[in-house]
């Protein structure tokens, strides 16, 4: 896997955020999660309606981010589509549905103030 910048881990955390935003995903957003983990430099977290919103975004970033020669090293949740994971190496995207996400709250165990920005605000 080809190392990456803390900058070039935003901007992709930033790219994939305005993917989604662009499929109306909800409440969106990116957490830097660097200083906490060494999974990746940053989590992109959003809602979708339903299951089928929930695969409709993922599998819309996929195909924009392929189109530039991006792609995830690991999908999971593909078939269930309550909670998709998309590992993209120094950004981890997780799209839930709205239940689902309520539920796990995963950025209660991420967030701790100055590392997490709400997409679009």
């Amino acid at each position: 896997m080809k190392t990456v910048t803390k900058e070039q881990a935003h901007e992709l955390a930033e790219k994939i955020a305005a993917v989604i935003d662009e499929k109306k995903g909800r409440d969106i957003v990116i957490i830097d999660i660097s200083e906490k983990s060494v999974l990746a430099d940053y989590f992109v977290i959003a809602s979708g309606r339903s299951t089928t919103a929930v695969r409709s975004l993922c599998d819309n970033v996929e195909e924009k981010l392929s189109k530039e020669g991006i792609e995830p090293v690991r999908r999971d949740g593909m078939n269930e589509t309550k909670w998709i994971v998309m590992d993209y190496g120094s950004v981890i995207l997780h799209v839930f549905h709205e239940e689902t996400r309520e539920y796990y709250r995963l950025e209660r165990l991420w967030v701790d103030g100055a590392n997490c920005e709400r997409y679009g605000e």
